[in-house]
């Protein structure tokens, strides 16, 4: 599904990424854990051109979109649920979801676009019931439900969520990764960008550690819950008596 090698990255003369290289096979869970710095959002709006590629390869479902513009890298099948949500708080909960359906409306999908947005109300009932409310009125685990369903209005085969666990009591953060799991089960292939690491480990299949702009481990996620560098710098010293 994505293929990355030696991507490099960055902001004017500050480099970011360097040489990062990974994958991401159809129907996977993946995740990148680090701590803030590390570089994974930049790595997240390297894929979908939001950064420019200074180096390095992207293959997305084999072809290459390494300097793809960020709107054919949607219709190329990638959408991303940014870090923080970003949404429009002055529109409302429809009026945002509808605005992730862009390329189907530019293409007078329509029909497809209005389908879509009946399986973000039939995932996530509360949003049907707040469709005309103001997204700035919602509760910070609604406002994550709206970002997921908007950037899922465009039906994508790769979606990339950063942080979705952000500033979200513990039993959002659950539904949340419950719903993750659900999207992988229809058939989602799903690029993870999380600082909780233990929750998104639960989850995923297999996932990457990251610092200061490289990628320093990866393995399974049994392998990496098992990891001692990856309990004592992600997973925190009570790690093990949570767990038992």
């Amino acid at each position: 599904m994505l293929k990355i090698r030696n991507l490099e990255s960055g902001y004017d003369k500050l480099k970011v990424l360097k040489g990062i290289s990974l994958h991401v096979k159809s129907g996977e869970i993946v995740t990148i854990i680090g701590a803030n710095g590390a570089g994974k959002t930049t790595l997240l709006n390297t894929i979908t051109s939001i950064v420019k590629t200074t180096g390095g390869k992207i293959d997305l479902k084999g072809v290459d979109v390494t300097t793809a513009s960020p709107n054919l890298i949607v219709k190329s099948g990638c959408a991303l649920v940014p870090e923080g949500r970003q949404l429009y708080p002055s529109m409302t909960v429809k009026e945002n979801l509808i605005l992730g359906a862009y390329t189907l409306y530019r293409r007078r999908e329509h029909k497809l676009a209005l389908e879509n947005l009946e399986n973000i109300y039939t995932m996530f009932p509360v949003l049907k019931e707040r469709r005309s409310q103001l997204a700035g009125t919602l509760s910070g685990g609604e406002q994550q439900m709206v970002a997921i369903g908007r950037a899922l209005m465009s039906d994508p085969d790769l979606l990339l969520m950063d942080e979705p666990s952000m500033g979200l009591a513990p039993l959002i953060v659950k539904d949340i990764f419950r719903t993750v799991k659900k999207l992988r089960d229809k058939g989602k292939t799903i690029l993870i960008v999380e600082q909780n690491a233990k929750a998104v480990l639960e989850i995923a299949d297999r996932g990457y550690v990251m610092e200061t702009g490289s990628l320093i481990l990866e393995g399974s996620s049994e392998d990496l819950l098992d990891n001692n560098d990856v309990k004592r710098a992600y997973l925190g010293r009570d790690y093990k008596d949570f767990t038992d």
